[in-house]
């Protein structure tokens, strides 16, 4: 039978693996909660009285290098606008609809705005369905 200790330190587990990933910070503090690095660093530091800065180091690095696609909530304009977009668009995109995209996707993924240089090549077009794909998601989540 298991200890008490033993069911509250699994259940943080489970929790703590079910929690976002906000940066780097947190991939890295799951690595090291996975292979055991954190727990040797923070006895060690323990014994000598000392705080690791485990904490402090992993926030920095999420703001640093946050998680590259998370979005941001659409306003009532831009979902608007997508939903018109939806209604409408077709295999073939005209340069204002492109426009749109690249513009729509930089704001809510908060990434440098990308523009095509052609828009015949079928690396831009890839480029433009993924795009069109996690803005589907994101859009998605407001018709539940």
């Amino acid at each position: 039978m298991e200890e008490p200790t033993d069911k509250r330190t699994k259940a943080y587990k489970e929790w703590k693996a079910q929690q976002p990933v906000e940066g780097l910070g947190d991939v890295i503090e799951k690595f090291t909660e996975a292979t055991g690095i954190k727990a040797v660093v923070e006895k060690v530091f323990d014994l000598a009285g000392k705080d690791c800065g485990c904490d402090k180091r992993k926030e920095t690095l999420n703001k640093i290098f946050p998680t590259r696609f998370k979005a941001r909530c659409l306003t009532e304009e831009e979902y608007n606008d997508w939903k018109a977009f939806q209604d409408v668009r077709t295999l073939r995109l005209d340069s204002k609809q492109v426009t749109f995209i690249c513009e729509l996707h930089a704001s809510v993924f908060n990434q440098k705005l990308w523009r095509p240089t052609c828009l015949n090549c079928t690396g831009t077009a890839r480029t433009l369905i993924g795009m069109i794909d996690k803005l589907d998601k994101v859009h998605a989540t407001y018709e539940i």
